[in-house]
């Protein structure tokens, strides 16, 4: 026990918990985005239970990662058509696919429903829920489990101390339990950002496919296996260029934002001059 308090040891917890943090940015969103379409009374126990469930499993993930990292890095398909499609699959890059692709459908439908008519008169009607606490609860889990793939990779090539490890999942966790009330209340308060929130999730959606292409070759350490679409190197985007995106966005939304207040401002004041 005296082992797992060593300086190596907090340095390497101190480092995954921001580690977490940080990669738990667009995981907290969706939570937050995702919650909002199971009933009104339902969506903090869905939230909580959501959250909850996805942590231990994340956990019960980690330990079985840990123990079938080789077997799962193999890659079990290889694609051979030249100038079509080259490289290795494997358990890391269906992941990624599928995630990327279904958080992109999903920031694609909820931004096609805002603006369709039906949508205004559900919100005008007081309507709101589309799945039931269950389906919700679902989706966050696997979602989580989708986010947490790249974070646990990342962390176990920081540290492979299984509780260390496991503290640092915990303990973002619980951060997401604190955090995912406020975020959502401003959400709702502000229902502009929601739409940023939902272009944010398609970046990331971009970001896990951009994954999808160098996975079988950094786990095999051969350049071959790096998945090449029409001759092309699916290169991921860097976590600087995701993050410097999201920033661009944030900014453009507050200065719109302030400019349409500045606008109703001056035509509110024109409006009591002419009177």
């Amino acid at each position: 026990m005296t082992d797992l308090f060593t300086f190596e040891n907090l340095g390497n917890l101190a480092i995954l918990i921001f580690l977490q943090a940080v990669l738990g940015f667009d995981n907290l969103l969706y939570i937050s985005i995702e919650s909002q379409r199971a009933p009104a009374d339902k969506q903090k126990s869905v939230r909580f239970w959501g959250i909850i469930i996805a942590v231990v499993l994340r956990v019960v993930l980690l330990f079985a990662m840990i123990h079938l990292i080789d077997a799962l890095a193999t890659p079990f398909y290889h694609f051979n058509m030249p100038g079509i499609i080259e490289g290795g699959v494997n358990f890391s890059t269906v992941i990624f696919i599928v995630g990327g692709i279904f958080l992109m459908y999903t920031a694609f439908k909820e931004i096609a429903h805002m603006l369709s008519i039906d949508h205004l008169e559900h919100d005008m009607m007081g309507g709101g829920a589309t799945k039931s606490a269950a389906q919700a609860v679902t989706m966050i889990v696997m979602m989580n489990l989708i986010f947490s793939f790249d974070s646990i990779l990342s962390a176990l090539a920081i540290t492979d101390v299984f509780i260390v490890l496991a503290i640092a999942i915990m303990i973002s966790g619980i951060a997401m339990l604190v955090l995912a009330d406020g975020v959502t209340e401003f959400l709702k308060r502000n229902r502009m950002y929601e739409v940023l929130g939902l272009f944010i999730l398609l970046i990331v959606g971009v970001v896990l496919l951009g994954e999808a292409g160098p996975a079988a070759a950094h786990a095999m350490h051969d350049d071959a296996m790096k998945i090449r679409v029409f001759g092309h190197e699916i290169i991921p985007m860097s976590k600087s260029t995701f993050y410097f995106s999201v920033i661009v966005l944030v900014v453009v939304e507050l200065v719109q934002t302030g400019y349409q207040r500045k606008l109703a401002a001056e035509r509110a004041f024109e409006q009591e001059d002419s009177l």
